[in-house]
């Protein structure tokens, strides 16, 4: 039996800088997890990703990550995710130290 489909959104790198981005409902890459469109439709999902995914001037590594939506907003449902959006952990800058 399949499993039922959860709550995703679209994540790559950015290109140049390498940060951790998310594909917006508007159609953006944003540095920030609360401005992610949350997708909770499967084909939906399929059609973004094949679009986030050609957009090579822009982002590497497009992926659908799962997410928990809490407050009407989503957050991560795997620590990878969480790593992820924290930003380097070899020291404290970036995302890190700005807060």
């Amino acid at each position: 039996m399949p499993r039922p489909f959860t709550p995703k959104v679209i994540t790559a790198n950015a290109l140049i800088e390498g940060d951790v981005i998310y594909l917006t409902e508007d159609d953006r890459w944003s540095r920030t997890l609360k401005e992610a469109e949350v997708i909770t439709d499967e084909a939906h999902a399929e059609v973004r990703l094949l679009d986030a995914s050609s957009r090579h001037a822009e982002a590497v590594g497009v992926y659908l990550a799962d997410v928990a939506v809490k407050d009407g907003r989503p957050e991560p449902s795997h620590f990878r995710e969480e790593f992820r959006r924290t930003g380097p952990s070899n020291y404290f800058h970036g995302k890190q130290a700005e807060g």
